[in-house]
C-alpha cells in the first residue's frame, strides 16, 4: 500500500520534534532545549488515525551551522523530494524568516501541499507569521493544543490526493488473473515482494480471482484454470513466460504495472528506445529504490548489465545506487534504468524522473527495458491502450 509521506520542517528549536511526538502520540523524536538535537531525518512508518498508513519524517533544523550543519541542511532539503505533505513549523515567538520562505518556495515549485504551523501559541506574544492564512494554523506542542485540528487538516489533504489504480481498472468481477512468481536464489525467503502483495490485494478488492504460480508451473496452470483474463509476471521471466502465454491473453509485468501506478510509464517507454542508440563506453546508471543483500544473480548488478551487453553487443560503464541514494547531478549518464520503485513514494519517483527529464537523460525501468530487449515491449504495454 502507498503510504503518505508527511515531513516536518523548520528551524532548530522551533518545536518540530515536540510537535512530531504530539502528532504521533509517540516519543518518536528526541526533544531537548539544545539546538540541533535532530541530526538526521527520523522516519517512522505507522498507521495514524484518522490518516491511515503514513511515514512521518522529522528533519534537522534548516538553520544549522558549521560543516556538519550544512550537511544536515542538505539532508533536510533532500527530504522534500520524498514529501507528499509538508508541515513547516515556525516558532511563534519569532515568526517567519528567509529560511522558511525558501522552503515555501520549494514546496510550491514542486506542487507539494503544505501547512504552516505556528508553534508555541501558548506564549503571550505570538509573532505574525506573515503567511497565507488559509494554510496557517496555530498550535502548542507543549500543551497539546491544536494537534487534533492539525491531524484533521492533514486528513483532508490526504483525501484530496488522486490515487491511480493499480490493476483494479483492468479487470472485472470474476476475472481470473494469473500471477507468475519465480522462486530462485534471488527470491526473498518465505515471502512475496511488495508489488506482488499489492497486486493480489488490489485484485481481491476488485472481486477478481488471483492465481499465483511459479514460472515452472505456468503451463499447467493455464491449462487447468481455463479462461484467463490477464497474466502478470516478474519481468525477469519475460522470455520464458511470453512463449507460454497465448497471444490472446494479455501479458505484462509487476514492474510495468508499478510504472503505470507511479505515473511514469510513458517516459519509461520513451527512455527504453535509448538502448538502440547507445555507443561503446556509454555510462548507464542502474538505480534501485530499496536496499537488500546482493545475490550472485542480482538483477540490478548482474542480470541487467548482462542482458544489455548481449542485446547491444557493446561495452558500457555501469554505476549503481540503491535506497534513497540518487545522484544530484545525473548529466554525465547516457541512460538511467530504475527498478519498479515499489518502496518509494510517488513524489520521490516523480522527482527522479523529473530530474532526468530536466537534464535530458533518457530514463526507463527494469520491466520496460527487459521487455524491449526481449522483443515483446509492444505486447506487454498493450493493456495500457485499452
Amino acid at each position: 500500500m502507498e503510504r503518505t509521506h508527511i515531513a516536518f520542517f523548520g528551524r532548530r528549536n522551533a518545536g518540530k520534534s515536540s510537535l512530531v511526538n504530539r502528532f504521533t502520540s509517540q516519543e518518536l523524536s528526541i526533544v531537548s532545549d539544545v539546538a540541533g538535537t535532530t541530526t538526521d531525518p527520523v522516519r517512522k512508518t505507522m498507521e495514524l488515525l484518522p490518516l491511515g498508513p503514513v511515514i512521518i519524517i522529522d528533519t534537522p533544523g534548516i538553520d544549522d551551522e558549521g560543516t556538519l550543519g550544512n550537511q544536515r541542511i542538505e539532508r533536510s532539503i533532500r527530504v522534500i523530494d520524498e514529501t507528499d505533505i509538508a508541515i513547516l513549523v515556525i516558532d511563534g515567538s519569532i515568526g517567519i524568516g528567509d529560511d522558511e520562505k525558501q522552503l515555501i518556495d520549494a514546496f510550491e515549485k514542486r506542487k507539494i501541499p503544505y501547512l504552516v504551523v505556528v508553534n508555541k501559541s501558548d506564549l503571550d506574544l505570538v509573532a505574525d507569521p506573515g503567511t497565507d492564512p488559509d494554510k496557517t494554523m496555530f498550535v502548542s506542542a507543549l500543551k497539546g493544543e491544536g494537534i487534533e485540528e492539525l491531524k484533521e487538516r492533514v486528513a483532508v489533504i490526504i483525501k484530496q490526493r488522486k490515487v491511480r489504480p493499480l490493476v483494479s481498472d483492468l479487470v472485472e468481477e470474476g476475472d481470473i488473473v494469473v500471477l507468475v512468481v519465480p522462486i530462485d536464489k534471488s527470491a526473498p525467503k518465505d515471502r512475496l515482494i511488495l508489488p506482488q502483495q499489492m497486486v493480489i490485494r488490489d485484485l481481491l478488492g476488485a472481486g477478481a480471482i488471483p492465481v499465483v504460480v511459479k514460472d515452472t508451473e505456468l503451463s499447467i496452470a493455464l491449462e487447468k484454470v481455463g479462461d484467463v483474463k490477464l497474466v502478470i509476471t516478474d519481468s525477469q521471466a519475460f522470455a520464458k513466460v511470453s512463449k507460454i502465454v497465448p497471444e490472446n491473453i494479455t501479458l505484462t509485468s509487476f514492474s510495468i504495472i508499478m510504472a503505470r501506478f507511479k505515473g511514469i510509464l510513458d517516459q519509461s517507454v520513451e527512455g527504453a528506445d535509448q538502448l538502440d542508440k547507445l555507443n561503446d563506453g556509454a555510462k548507464i546508471l542502474i538505480s534501485e529504490g530499496c536496499t537488500h543483500h546482493r545475490q550472485c544473480e542480482d538483477i540490478g548488478t548482474v542480470k541487467l548489465p548482462g542482458w544489455i551487453r548481449e542485446y547491444t553487443g557493446k561495452v558500457f560503464e555501469f554505476s549503481f545506487t540503491s535506497g534513497l541514494e540518487f545522484p544530484k547531478d545525473i548529466s554525465g549518464y547516457d541512460l538511467i534504468i530504475h527498478c519498479g520503485a515499489c518502496m518509494l513514494g510517488e513524489t520521490e519517483v516523480a522527482s527522479r524522473y523529473r530530474k532526468a527529464k530536466e537534464q535530458g537523460i533518457p530514463m526507463t525501468n527494469y520491466g520496460i527495458a527487459i521487455g524491449k530487449m526481449k522483443g515483446i515491449l509492444d505486447r506487454v504495454i498493450e493493456f495500457t491502450k485499452v
